[in-house]
């Protein structure tokens, strides 16, 4: 388990919180999904958040955990988008043809 990243939710009346900081792991990838999929539980359709914002370096790990999140979320009837996507990350987001999870503004 990499100690730079964390799950966190706000409250059963906001949106999911899932925050990535330092660099992700292989291993990070499936517990971040587990993490997420439990936070979610049975909440109503809506928004999750993945915060990237303290993400340190981008690579195709990063990319494997954004799409597994989006495919976690999409699968319990959510949404997820990214908040502040450090540019590297949304070049190889692109690339995959995820970069609309990136919010912009």
């Amino acid at each position: 388990m990499c100690p730079s990243t964390s799950t966190t939710s706000s409250s059963t009346e906001g949106p999911v919180i899932v925050r990535i900081a330092g660099r992700v792991l292989p291993a990070d990838v499936p517990r971040l999904c587990t993490e997420l999929s439990t936070k979610l539980g049975n909440r109503a359709a809506g928004e999750a958040v993945c915060d990237v914002r303290e993400l340190t370096g981008a690579d195709l790990t990063t990319v494997d955990a954004v799409a597994r999140l989006h495919l976690t979320a999409r699968r319990l009837g959510c949404r997820l988008v990214l908040r502040g996507t450090p540019a590297e990350l949304l070049a190889l987001l692109h690339l995959v043809g995820l970069g609309a999870l990136a919010q912009t503004g």
